[in-house]
């Protein structure tokens, strides 16, 4: 549900993961490059890198780096439609493969909370959970305060298209409609499209093909899947099917993607 750790501490960024949670690495000293899917970022001092569930990372070069990762489910921090905002609020934990390094301006606000993090996980004090709760959004505010004092444009994602991009990622298996999905968090395929053209200038459609696209990558990356393992993975009955989709959005077999992964 949540866990914190220093970087001495978390021994399973060794090595390439993933888990369903979101994942904030924020580094006090030193110098650490964490690789998340395709691209890697150096974090150094005051600096932090936020997760999306799902994205594989791991350190690669950590130049005695200190710091803390935290990590919390979705139904831990998402109690309502405001904390969903907040969480994706100015792209942090963006579902669209947009991590960012970010220098944190107040850092002593985001080291203090997660102190007391650790604290209150250790400890478990009376309503420790909710305690816990509040401090991670504050640290989520101080980030964001960063965000627009550089001048980033503020970017709000609606609570009903953040519920749409969570379905698409809890079923991939289920290869689910637009309109099932709609069905799902209790809307329609229309206010779905309108949503999706606002916040990316795509179709739902089109933003559920990114999402499988990104999902297929890592199962070739990391989890060294075959051609037919990663279809039936993402819900494709037809291997050939998958191959054809695949080429189509990204110019390339999966095949000669996967040998390029080998050079």
């Amino acid at each position: 549900m949540i866990s914190i750790k220093t970087f001495d501490e978390a021994e399973e960024l060794q090595n390439p993961r993933r888990v369903l949670k979101y994942v904030l690495i924020f580094c006090t000293s030193g110098e650490v490059t964490v690789s998340v899917d395709e691209s890697e970022y150096i974090l150094i001092p005051n600096t932090v890198l936020t997760i999306t569930s799902g994205q594989i990372h791991y350190f690669t070069n950590n130049k005695f780096a200190q710091g803390y990762v935290l990590e919390f489910t979705y139904n831990f921090f998402c109690k309502d439609d405001t904390d969903m905002e907040l969480i994706f609020h100015n792209g942090l934990f963006c579902h669209f493969a947009m991590n960012e390094i970010i220098l944190v301006d107040n850092n002593q606000i985001v080291i203090d909370q997660l102190e007391e993090i650790t604290k209150e996980l250790i400890e478990e004090p009376y309503q420790y959970l909710i305690s816990v709760h509040s401090r991670i959004e504050l640290i989520l505010v101080e980030i964001n305060r960063t965000k627009i004092k550089r001048g980033d444009e503020i970017y709000k994602p609606d609570a009903l298209f953040l519920h749409f991009l969570e379905t698409v990622l809890r079923n991939f298996d289920k290869n689910l409609s637009v309109a099932e999905i709609a069905d799902l968090i209790g809307t329609t395929e229309s206010k779905l499209n309108e949503l999706s053209k606002l916040h990316c200038d795509k179709t739902a459609q089109n933003i559920i093909f990114g999402l499988i696209i990104s999902e297929a990558k890592r199962l070739f990356n990391y989890e060294k899947l075959s051609v037919k393992e990663v279809a039936y993975t993402l819900g494709f009955n037809d291997p050939f099917y998958f191959s054809n989709f695949f080429k189509k959005h990204t110019n390339i077999s999966p095949k000669a993607y996967k040998e390029h992964l080998l050079i």
